[in-house]
């Protein structure tokens, strides 16, 4: 009977670190693609101007909560502040500095993290973020951003 047990025992353990692997690997590989997803953002949406991916990116019925503007509900206007930006006689460029990304069930995944502007090249100021993912099929959606504590660099 004992010896029964312990074969029970190691088959349940097994199986459960069989599960905790497939869950490791599935967080590894959303980890893998919002950083993917933020880097056509920002690397090259934002900070090339690709406003053609900017507009696929970015949900129909995005909310941008900014600690500077408030609230915006309108991909219009969120396409028309990149336009903006784009025209301006300095280059602004985004780095990303660090984030965390996680989960949401089987809705999308979280994107908490900090990043520095830069204004031709010399750093101007950070700001911190959450955004929101939808997956809907296999494509990504950005769906809420709060951004936050913008700070200039002291100098």
């Amino acid at each position: 009977m004992a010896k029964l047990f312990i074969i029970i025992l190691l088959f349940l353990s097994e199986v459960l670190f069989a599960q905790n692997n497939r869950e490791i690997l599935k967080i590894d590989l959303l980890k893998k693609e919002i950083i993917k997803m933020d880097s056509l953002l920002f690397d090259v949406a934002f900070n090339q101007c690709d406003t053609t991916l900017f507009k696929k990116i970015i949900a129909d019925d995005i909310e941008f909560y900014d600690d500077r503007s408030g609230l915006n509900i309108s991909k219009a206007n969120e396409i028309k502040s990149l336009i903006s930006k784009c025209a301006m006689s300095k280059k602004l460029i985004r780095k990303l500095n660090s984030c965390t990304i996680d989960k949401l069930g089987d809705f999308g995944a979280v994107q908490l993290g900090e990043h520095t502007f830069y204004f031709d090249g010399k750093p101007e100021g950070t700001g911190k973020f959450i955004h929101i993912w939808e997956r809907k099929d296999n494509d990504w959606k950005l769906k809420r951003i709060v951004s936050y504590e913008h700070r200039p660099i002291k100098k």
